[in-house]
């Protein structure tokens, strides 16, 4: 079985729609109900059996609205979106999948599960030290939140933390699946409340997951419409992560509250409340059928503001032309294109990154095929612990090449929009790959950083616990 070959994804083509707009008939398949998904039985048995493999160790669910409108089942495996929501066999290490392998075969279900749990330990569960992200508010950690820069607060609801579909590069994986770490989430929003309320520098707060789009509508106003009150003035814009617009866009068309969910975030927009939908679209192909045009448009009308932010992923749309064409569809649509990621040092980072010097190879060629008003995507930011480093360029200077580099957001405000130099590398992928350029044994912020994970200190205005317990 060769399961390795890179797929050719830029000249991907359209697919006939063949599902429904009836929401009702939405079909879920989760792990244990893998075997049923009825498409599987196109696939090579032998591909078939390494994606069984794979899903006992990653996050796997799909519904019926992916499987019949995004997934060109004549051919599978040189499908982007297979790829994006089929756990694959060679997102496992070749050693860890010939055990898993063995094991499975002997039929222990306890040593299989033994050994899936060291494989997830051993994949950076936790990545970019989020554990030092929770905030210690009047002697106890606040639950479900994470607060990392000084104006933007993060919030976890116990009931978003699922998808409709899940996407095999997530870096969130560890909120759907057992591991050794602690998941974020609270069951409800008083003490998240308390602490906003106890912190006006906090004017964003981003409802996270998992989907927070998976909550019905009276859940969602439960967590959302206190925030209308004269005492969270300071909280001028909510964000809401989402990738429900193009994995089931009924939840905004025909669900049965989606009308319901249209007015609450009309109700918050007319309040004064800057409501920013934060869509995860990772390909083209994902925004074509009319449903996700629907859901766009009942949106904007409520009042929301679209923003689109994905990682670069190989498999799936490390092709320039798959991000111009990208750009150009959202704008059309009424999107606003905000982020190009570097894929998170964790999970099956092996298999989905790109490479720094690649990154920015696509991002230029594909900035370059786009008018001025698609070019808001910054590119590539790296998500790392100290911050959101932008990779601005390469420069040469005395015979040597470098990376530009640039906080977007950091722990600390003195070191925001502050350039800096790393030796230019074709291998490497994250910023603990990196050098600084002139022979220096660290970059300017690196010192400060340290103190700040060893002593528990964040930004500026909290303070934030140490990874500890289950880090």
């Amino acid at each position: 079985m060769d399961t390795t070959a890179r797929n050719a994804i830029g000249a991907a083509t359209a697919i006939p729609l063949h599902g429904t707009d009836d929401a009702e008939k939405i079909t879920y398949y989760a792990n244990h109900r893998l075997d049923h998904v009825p498409q599987l039985t196109k696939l090579d048995p032998a591909l078939l059996q390494g994606i069984r493999l794979a899903a006992l160790v990653f996050p796997f669910k799909v519904n019926s609205y992916v499987l019949d409108n995004l997934i060109d089942w004549d051919n599978p495996e040189g499908d982007p979106i297979f790829r994006l929501v089929f756990p694959h066999p060679d997102m496992l290490q070749g050693d860890d999948l010939a055990r898993l392998d063995r094991l499975h075969k002997t039929g222990d279900a306890s040593a299989v599960a033994a050994e899936v749990m060291r494989i997830r330990d051993s994949m950076n569960p936790h990545s970019s030290d989020q554990l030092t992200n929770i905030p210690l508010f009047e002697g106890r950690n606040v639950e479900g939140v994470q607060h990392k820069y000084q104006e933007t607060a993060l919030f976890f609801a116990k009931q978003g933390q699922t998808c409709h579909s899940y996407c095999t590069f997530c870096f969130r994986w560890p909120q759907f699946v057992q591991t050794s770490v602690d998941k974020f989430g609270a069951d409800d929003s008083a003490q998240m409340l308390d602490y906003l309320r106890a912190h006006p520098g906090i004017s964003d707060l981003l409802i996270t997951g998992g989907d927070p789009m998976v909550m019905t509508t009276r859940r969602l106003a439960a967590y959302l419409e206190p925030l209308l009150s004269s005492e969270f003035a300071h909280i001028r814009n909510i964000r809401i992560g989402t990738k429900a617009i193009t994995y089931h866009p009924h939840r905004f068309v025909t669900d049965k509250d989606a009308d319901a969910l249209l007015a609450l975030i009309a109700r918050l927009s007319d309040a004064g409340k800057h409501i920013a939908i934060m869509a995860h679209v990772n390909h083209w192909r994902e925004l074509e059928p009319e449903p996700v045009h629907q859901a766009i448009s009942r949106l904007r009308k409520a009042g929301a503001l679209l923003r689109t932010q994905s990682p670069i992923l190989r498999h799936i749309n490390d092709d320039a032309s798959v991000w111009s064409r990208m750009w150009k569809d959202q704008v059309e649509l009424g999107m606003m294109p905000y982020y190009m990621f570097m894929e998170r040092d964790t999970g099956a980072h092996h298999y989905f990154g790109t490479g720094l010097a690649r990154a920015l190879s696509i991002y230029q060629e594909a900035s370059a095929a786009v008018s001025g008003i698609c070019k808001t995507a910054r590119g590539p930011v790296m998500s790392a612990g100290p911050g959101k480093v932008h990779v601005l360029g390469r420069l040469t200077h005395d015979g040597r090449d470098h990376f530009i580099l640039s906080f977007l957001q950091a722990r600390k405000k003195e070191w925001l929009n502050r350039p800096f130099l790393a030796e230019y590398s074709e291998t490497a992928n994250w910023l603990d790959d990196l050098n600084p350029s002139g022979g220096e044994n660290d970059f300017f912020f690196s010192h400060d950083y340290r103190q700040m994970t060893m002593a528990g200190v964040g930004a500026e205005t909290h303070t934030i616990k140490s990874a500890g317990a289950g880090a």
